[in-house]
């Protein structure tokens, strides 16, 4: 085996030789390789490294360094890929001497010269009739090594050797490689190792040798951080069945609502005795946030409209030309029994006017932004007043929607952290899809109480009446303008603005067109034949303002 590396000796001393002349020769490659970069670089001029494998699989190393310029540091290759699933680890432990370990790095101490020892893990590879010593002998080094020799001696015979020199991932062959004649050392050479560069050593052993095995790692990958397996495969149904048994507890906790809703149903026309009276006395804007559990901007145009037709406020719509944007002003009526309001269509008068006795719809800004959020409160607070919601709809959502949000963040940074460190991700996911969940399904969580159910139930059968019913002949003629004025703001609620703004146009108490209605009035020349279209603009407008503000959901 030495003779067949004699060959590699012997051609690179002829190298050396003819580099030798070449510089002599040469006095600018001499200036070149005398530099002052140079010197500060330094080098390597010497390792010896004498390694032994023991039998508990454990390499012993003890390199002898001599150096030039200030003392290099070593990269040590503690971590190389080994399969599609697993990444090899190096374990350096134990180091002596004059040098010092900081993560993967080895950094010598002193001047001119050091020796260190160390113990390397995980170097041992079973085979199917072998072992395989496989190290990372000498290299790494922030310096250019000049001559390396390497001494391996195990528990058993030597039944192969190779060695490789240059990048980690070279297939060339070292300078020098033999075994003793014992049979059971090795010795490698290597001259003119570059900064960087490695001289690897592979050994075979009889595979009782040791009891070396190599310490692997999981190597992250999306390709298997995402196992599908009978871990994650029984975790994903159990959230299946979960999912599924919340959407059965969400219908039965809904359906006791609809049973409600189905016993108490029909067409219902909100006047007795000649007068107007709503089902269970709801005013329009209790009705939206009844129906949808949520205060919306429709609810307070409804109310807005229903303070006019009950004589708190007057709508005056502006003239204006073809192409100029529709305004109306809201009049304070001074005989208005303001005390009899509701806490949050107070809230929403005291909006509008602020102290003012008229304002322009287009002037509705500022302050009224600003106290829009209280009317929303106390529109919260007046449904379960009513008994309508044993909680704050707006509370309870919440409360559940805030819960799945953690519930998702918590997924999020479990699905990170298992996909990182095992290849169980789906666990992770199944928190992400059932925080989610939790998430929109809070909204529908609000209940209403038997009562509110009742209420409900009653409210549209109003709105079925609304929707389509028929004009009652028995309202006496001097009443139709109010009562149907009356059912003007459920109207907008309810989506028939255009219906129900057409009858209040078509009948007056006289039976004779007129030019206003007590709660609105329009320009000159503008009749009730307008009527119609003008309600239409004027919910939409307004509507648009509160929008606008920012404090209430739009639809």
């Amino acid at each position: 085996m030495a003779a067949s590396f004699s060959h590699r000796a012997a051609g690179s001393l002829a190298a050396t030789a003819i580099l030798a002349l070449l510089v002599g020769a040469s006095p600018a490659l001499a200036t070149v390789s005398a530099s002052p970069q140079a010197a500060q670089d330094g080098k390597v001029t010497s390792t010896t490294v004498r390694m032994e494998l023991r039998q508990d699989g454990v390499l012993h190393v003890k390199e002898e360094v001599v150096f030039e310029g200030d003392a290099p540091s070593r990269d040590l290759v503690d971590r190389t890929r080994y399969d599609s699933r697993s990444d090899r680890l190096y374990q350096v432990t134990d180091l002596k001497g004059d040098a010092t370990l900081t993560g993967g790095t080895i950094t010598l101490k002193g001047m001119g010269s050091a020796v260190l020892e160390y113990d390397v893990r995980g170097a041992v590879t079973p085979l199917a009739d072998a072992q395989e010593l496989r190290w990372y002998a000498v290299g790494g080094w922030s310096v250019p090594v000049e001559q390396a020799r390497v001494t391996v001696s195990g528990p058993a015979a030597v039944q192969h050797l190779s060695c490789f020199a240059g990048p980690l991932t070279s297939a060339i062959a070292c300078t020098e490689a033999s075994m003793d004649h014992t049979g059971v050392a090795a010795e490698f050479g290597q001259q003119g190792l570059g900064a960087g560069e490695v001289l690897t050593v592979v050994i075979g052993y009889p595979a009782t040798a040791t009891k070396g095995a190599p310490v692997l790692a999981r190597r992250f990958e999306l390709s298997n951080a995402f196992t599908l397996n009978t871990v994650t495969g029984g975790a994903l149904t159990a959230l299946l069945l979960l999912m599924l048994g919340g959407l059965a507890l969400l219908y039965w906790t809904r359906g006791r609502d609809a049973r409600v809703v189905g016993h108490e149903s029909g067409t219902l026309n909100g006047v007795e005795n000649g007068h107007f009276a709503p089902p269970d006395g709801v005013r329009p804007g209790q009705i939206g946030t009844l129906m949808d559990e949520q205060a919306d901007v429709i609810d307070v145009t409804a109310t807005i409209v229903d303070l006019a037709v009950r004589g708190y406020l007057r709508i005056d719509e502006q003239p204006r030309q073809t192409y100029e944007t529709p305004d109306w002003r809201l009049v304070r009526l001074p005989t208005a029994p303001v005390s009899a309001l509701m806490a949050y269509e107070l809230e929403l008068y005291d909006a509008i006017f602020d102290g003012r006795d008229t304002v322009l719809l287009s002037e509705l800004q500022g302050s009224f932004g600003a106290k829009l959020g209280k009317v929303r409160e106390a529109l919260y607070r007046d449904v379960v007043k009513q008994g309508w919601f044993a909680r704050r709809p707006d509370a309870v959502r919440t409360r559940w929607t805030t819960l799945g949000v953690l519930l998702t963040l918590l997924g999020v940074l479990t699905t990170f952290a298992l996909a990182w460190l095992t290849t169980y991700g789906l666990l992770g996911l199944a928190l992400i899809i059932a925080g989610a969940a939790l998430a929109v399904g809070g909204q529908y969580m609000p209940a209403k109480t038997a009562k509110g159910a009742g209420a409900l139930a009653h409210t549209l059968g109003f709105r079925e009446y609304l929707s389509g019913g028929d004009i009652s002949d028995d309202v006496p003629a001097a009443q139709r303008v109010e009562l149907f004025s009356r059912y003007l703001p459920y109207a907008v609620i309810f989506d028939s603005v255009d219906r129900w703004a057409r009858v209040v146009s078509s009948v007056t108490g006289d039976g004779r067109q007129a030019d206003n209605l007590y709660w609105y009035h329009g320009p000159a020349e503008w009749d009730l034949s307008r009527f119609a279209d003008s309600m239409r603009t004027f919910t939409m407008t307004t509507s648009g303002a509160i929008s606008t503000t920012r404090q209430f959901r739009s639809l």
